[in-house]
């Protein structure tokens, strides 16, 4: 009978194993290893500093991806129906006064948006791509594929340059946007996605980056010299010239952080903001050079490396120097920070589970 049992069981087993490889057959992983994770110590020690972080409630709505703000301090973000379902896709404001109503509803979730000079706000939506809401609540969209025809399925983060350039992230062309495709993407380590300008006046989309590694958050430099992308899965920042001698090359801007990289924002001193959505996990860094195992994993979600609620951020100059790191280690009050925004002496954090947006005042 024990015999049975352990015949049984292993039956069970491998049945799962096929079962599960199969329906992860388009899941193609490969072996990357992650550098070592860097000491925690001067510029990147940890701290407290965000346990005082307040919070605006969202009232029920979750998934503040981004956040922009108007000329006199509104907020908006897009937000999701909770924190498994990403459904619905109104563009919330908040107001001065905390008071919340519905700026338009998309159709789908937005992450990165951003104002435009004139006021419209430009959007990544998961299932038209990059759009544009005007002032009236009208939704246009400006591009749904790069030039080669390949899709914006995970449009990601969006900034815009002085001179009106629209610059926005793809974190895949594979994947359409779900939390199970945003795993593999992950795992894979394939190239994939990229960094594009939109050009408003010719309505072309030209590839900057035309592949990375769960390309994610976005920003242009003060100058608009060059402009910023983080590249998750690598736990990197990419910068790539729009100027000068080296106009049209990109290069590594800072490497071996020690966080998921998420939202950047540009400081008007010219520096860098940069959430993170977690600090980086022994097993998923152990995982990720081993592809039969990443193979198995993506079809069984319970025994994959969950997102630890652990609160960072980070401050780097225009050269990519780390100045400053500020943590709620425990998670309490900021679990995540998938966008930083300053604003009046305060950062406002985003977060794309969260049932709130952070609010930080700054006191240096």
């Amino acid at each position: 009978m024990h015999t049975q049992i352990k015949t049984l069981a292993s039956t069970i087993v491998v049945f799962c194993i096929l079962f599960f490889s199969f329906q992860s057959c388009s899941f193609s992983p490969v072996a990357w290893s992650p550098p070592a994770k860097p000491e925690l110590i001067g510029a990147i020690a940890e701290n407290e500093l965000l346990r005082t972080t307040e919070w605006i409630d969202l009232g029920g709505w979750y998934g503040p991806e981004d956040i922009a703000i108007d000329s006199v301090g509104n907020l908006y973000c897009g937000v999701h129906v909770s924190k498994k379902d990403f459904s619905d896709g109104r563009i919330l404001k908040i107001d001065t006064l905390g008071v919340i109503s519905t700026y338009c509803n998309t159709g789908s979730w937005v992450a990165g948006l951003h104002f435009d000079r004139q006021g419209n706000l430009v959007a990544c939506d998961q299932k038209r791509g990059l759009i544009r809401v005007d002032q009236q609540g009208k939704i246009t969209i400006l591009a749904s594929e790069d030039e080669q025809g390949n899709k914006f399925l995970i449009p990601n983060d969006v900034d815009i340059a002085s001179d009106g350039m629209i610059y926005f992230s793809n974190t895949s062309s594979k994947y359409r946007f779900s939390r199970s495709n945003i795993r593999k993407v992950l795992l894979e380590v394939k190239p994939d996605g990229g960094l594009y300008r939109y050009n408003p006046a010719t309505r072309q989309v030209t590839s900057l980056i035309d592949s990375s590694f769960f390309g994610n958050g976005v920003a242009v430099s003060l100058h608009s010299d060059f402009v910023l992308m983080a590249d998750l899965t690598k736990y990197r920042i990419l910068r790539h010239w729009l100027k000068g001698e080296q106009r049209g090359q990109t290069e590594v801007f800072v490497q071996n952080l020690p966080g998921l990289p998420n939202g950047i924002s540009r400081r008007a001193d010219g520096s860098f903001w940069i959430g993170f959505s977690t600090r980086r996990n022994d097993l998923l860094d152990k995982i990720q050079g081993k592809p039969a195992i990443k193979k198995m994993l993506v079809g069984m979600p319970w025994l994959q490396p969950k997102q630890e609620a652990y609160g960072m951020l980070m401050h780097l100059s225009q050269e990519g120097e780390i100045l400053k790191t500020y943590y709620d280690t425990t998670g309490e009050k900021v679990a995540e920070a998938s966008s930083v925004e300053e604003h009046q002496g305060h950062l406002y954090l985003g977060g794309d589970m969260a049932g709130h947006i952070g609010k930080y005042k700054l006191t240096d």
